[in-house]
């Protein structure tokens, strides 16, 4: 549990001289849930920088297990006002933090991913109805590569009624899932094992997916420029990625809205070697023509 005055005893460099007199509350975290404490009557502005580096910290904690922050939601969450909460993403916009979007702000994803663990509880109902729809779009009866992801887990939770299938995968969470279909026949590629997500990598994996012509290739990716570029972290991963596209017959990426605002180094492909593009929200206006220029078609999923 944050301990309040413990902070300012540890932290008095971050204290400003004691002029401001104010009332406030202090939101912290535990394990059974959000835990309010009133302090009412006289906080110094010393108490009041100390609060409101909590509150950025939190910030932060959302911005990292949600992918965005919203102006609105923040404001009701700490009890502030918008104006409050604007100043709050403006310093950590400042530090490099956070970025801005429309009404609120993303993590700065620079060069390295977020956590597995993390990334597999963002955005997860939206993965979950990107998962619904491109399942649906997979007849019986093919075969497919699935690559690594969290959102391509999602789909491959979707096929567990599926039948005659053969799904190959570096993905150990997808192998493992598929496992549960009787009639799936699950094929792992061989390699050097990522153990932050239980990928697969390296040049065996590349090798081993040359050996393959499959009918659908479900991608995911980190991010995904204006431009149209499909972005990720490990050159790795990237390599194995381009090895699945090139002997696919069609590859589909699925990939939910928080990737329109991420950025990632390595390039893996552009929208121009799409078939179709599963996501959960409207992209950007760029993305929307790169699509309809180059034939890739667009599935947004419902809202619920």
């Amino acid at each position: 549990m944050f301990d309040y005055f413990r902070f300012a005893r540890d932290f008095p460099d971050k204290a400003q001289p004691d002029t401001t007199i104010l009332t406030m509350r202090v939101h912290s975290k535990i394990s059974s849930g959000l835990q309010i404490h009133e302090f009412s009557g006289s906080v110094t502005a010393r108490e009041h920088v100390l609060a409101t580096t909590f509150r950025q910290q939190e910030i932060i904690e959302v911005a990292r297990n949600e992918g965005r922050v919203t102006v609105e939601g923040l404001a009701q969450r700490f009890d502030v006002t918008p104006q409050t909460i604007r100043r709050d993403l403006g310093q950590l916009c400042s530090d490099g933090v956070l970025s801005r979007v429309h009404g609120g702000a993303v993590l700065v994803s620079g060069r390295a991913n977020i956590g597995y663990e993390t990334r597999r509880g963002m955005a997860e109902e939206a993965k979950r109805s990107i998962g619904r729809i491109c399942a649906a779009a997979i007849p019986n009866d093919c075969s497919l590569f699935i690559n690594i992801g969290t959102t391509t887990e999602a789909v491959a939770r979707q096929l567990l009624d599926h039948r005659g299938l053969m799904a190959i995968t570096n993905n150990l969470n997808v192998a493992n899932t598929l496992a549960e279909n009787a009639d799936c026949e699950v094929v792992v590629a061989g390699g050097l094992l990522r153990r932050s997500d239980g990928g697969l990598v390296g040049e065996a994996t590349e090798d081993f997916f040359e050996r393959f012509k499959v009918d659908y290739a479900i991608i995911g990716a980190s991010a995904l420029d204006e431009d149209g570029a499909l972005l990720d972290f490990d050159m790795r991963e990237v390599r194995v990625a381009q090895s699945i596209i090139a002997n696919a017959r069609q590859t589909w990426l699925v990939a939910d809205a928080t990737k329109f605002t991420r950025t990632a180094p390595v390039r893996i492909t552009g929208l121009d070697a799409l078939d179709g593009f599963f996501t959960d929200a409207a992209p950007p206006e760029s993305i929307r023509a790169l699509c309809e220029t180059h034939g890739v078609a667009l599935h947004v999923a419902a809202a619920g």
